[in-house]
């Protein structure tokens, strides 16, 4: 073949993209936890021989972005055989925080050289560490959990025993660690067999031809839609809370630079790693990088290797963006990422204005609940992050209550997260008035209050507590969140991080970001009158809807 048949590609798009999908339900089905099985915290994907993504299901941005580096560090550090898997959560070889456990496998033909690669990514409730959830404040990666370098859990169709005791030895929740770890090992079994049956029907040279049209495809797309940026230099800043640790702002800066269908984005000038978690390395940076140019594209393409190819990211070592071993890094995925969406953005709403939409929420707001469940004396630990607003575009308002860029999760429904876990769900709404107002109002946040029906350690780990989702043209900011402890009636304000110990009967109540507004108000829209740009009824403050 030398030129691709555009129906064929259409054709290998779909059957590519489907075994990931494939690979997703399974693990969705099989998983344990609540937090895999019901919010869905967990990506798949397929690469080719070298460690170049092929393609991926519709997951988490900020695993896919960041997964083939995994792969590659696994490639480079194991000789693979028939039916090996190799797991590995070392962020600073690849991964990206230590509760997301990364599982690669080998699919091979004749030869003794793998032909591709199927990897999924799961986040795990609990891996060990200084506090339940292995979310904490912590100082090192060392208090994050376990760190698992490129190991394999499966050798020739066995799992090694040995490996996974040791596994389970140092996290709160074996039996559910070790039911996801299954379902993970299914998923990959599920992808290698659909790869096999793909190479058997339509033969190696033809798929793998396709494979490579696809990503050629994507990269193609990719620098078309850059080179309608205009060419120059655009800059932006914004600002993180603080580390958990101490109450300074933490500045992400980026330099972008357009030229022709080429972009580069030089974030040498952010402020440097930090004492507490908040730290991303390199890998999560640049997943933050590529989802925000995908954003762009409007077409339905592969995101694969090709998408990253146009794109070039300059981080300095030991920076908030690109953290150094031994930092902390538990919080780095979640919010960190969340602002480097942000920054970016920021600085294409320069080049693009009109077409960038305001800040969204801009966090995670990241929980974990770990202790003894009174009702059956069995360890547990919950981990979930909450939904907010998003940003209102030059056309629209922001939605509501709803998770946005780096995480692409469902919510715990309540009767899962009630019978899974000692809590009683006293209030789960909308947090009216809470987004930005503008021509086009932001998304409003959500709240969420839980009594603790057993004694219990909290992590928050949160963002925008003191900083705003921005708005753009003369759009108003998101509220900022809130977090508050209610205890023997009395409220008690928390800060955007903490770590606590809560009595039964205490109540944990989150009051997460609206998304930023768009456009200048105008003084018709706030007496109702209708028209272009009317305010919900929801976002006008003292209104009632």
């Amino acid at each position: 073949m030398t030129q691709p048949n555009p129906v064929l590609m259409e054709v290998f798009k779909n059957r590519l993209s489907s075994i990931c999908e494939e690979m997703g339900v399974t693990l969705n089905r099989t998983a344990f936890s609540p937090n895999i099985k019901e919010r869905r915290d967990f990506s798949c994907a397929l690469f080719d021989g070298a460690g170049e993504m092929i393609a991926q299901a519709a997951h988490i941005p900020v695993h896919l972005g960041s997964m083939p580096m995994s792969v590659k560090t696994a490639i480079e550090s194991v000789e693979f055989h028939e039916g090996d898997m190799v797991m590995l959560n070392d962020p600073y070889k690849g991964g990206t925080h230590l509760p997301d456990i990364t599982l690669v496998a080998p699919v091979f033909g004749d030869d003794t050289t793998p032909l591709f690669f199927v990897a999924n990514r799961a986040h795990h409730a609990d891996v060990g560490g200084m506090t339940s959830g292995s979310m904490p404040l912590s100082t090192s990666l060392f208090q994050e959990g376990i760190i698992i370098p490129p190991l394999k859990v499966v050798k020739e169709g066995e799992r090694d025993r040995d490996l996974m005791t040791l596994f389970l030895s140092n996290v709160r929740t074996p039996h559910e660690r070790e039911g996801d770890f299954e379902a993970q090992i299914m998923a990959n079994t599920t992808g290698i067999k659909r790869m096999k049956e793909l190479t058997a029907t339509h033969g190696l040279d033809t798929v793998l031809f396709h494979a490579k049209a696809l990503m050629d495809y994507s990269e193609a797309v990719t620098r078309q839609q850059i080179s309608t940026i205009p060419d120059g230099t655009y800059t932006f800043e914004d600002r993180l809370d603080d580390d958990g640790l101490d109450t300074e702002e933490i500045a992400i800066r980026v330099t972008l630079t357009i030229n022709k269908d080429k972009a580069f984005l030089d974030f040498t000038e952010s402020a440097d790693q930090v004492p507490g978690s908040v730290n991303a390395v390199y890998s999560i940076t640049l997943s933050a990088v590529i989802y925000v140019f995908r954003t762009l594209i409007r077409e339905d393409i592969p995101f694969n290797a090709g998408s990253f190819r146009p794109i070039t990211v300059k981080t300095r070592k030991g920076t908030i963006v690109d953290a150094v071993f031994p930092a902390p890094v538990a919080g780095g995925n979640v919010e960190t990422s969340q602002r480097v969406v942000d920054t970016v953005l920021g600085a294409l709403n320069k080049a693009l204005p009109g077409q960038i939409p305001a800040a969204s929420q801009g966090t995670m707001n990241n929980i974990t609940i770990g202790g003894t469940d009174a009702r059956t004396g069995r360890p547990f630990a919950y981990y979930e992050t909450l939904a907010g607003g998003m940003g209102a575009t030059a056309a629209s308002h922001g939605e509501s209550a709803v998770h946005s860029h780096m995480t692409n999760t469902l919510n715990t429904p309540v009767e899962a997260l009630e019978y899974s876990y000692p809590f009683l769900v006293t209030r789960y709404s909308i947090r009216k008035h809470s987004g930005g107002r503008g021509r086009f109002s932001g998304g409003s946040g959500l709240v969420r209050e839980m009594k603790l029906l057993s004694d219990a350690e909290v992590t928050v780990i949160s963002e925008r507590r003191r900083t705003r989702p921005y708005g753009v043209a003369g759009g108003d900011p998101g509220k900022r969140g809130i977090n508050k402890i209610l205890r023997n009636g009395l409220e008690e304000p928390m800060p955007g991080k903490f770590h606590t110990q809560m009595k039964t009967n205490e109540i944990l109540r989150l009051e997460t970001p609206g998304g930023g507004g768009y456009g200048t108000l105008r003084p018709d829209n706030i007496k109702g009158k209708g028209g272009y740009g009317t305010l919900r009824p929801d976002n006008i403050k003292g209104k009632k809807s």
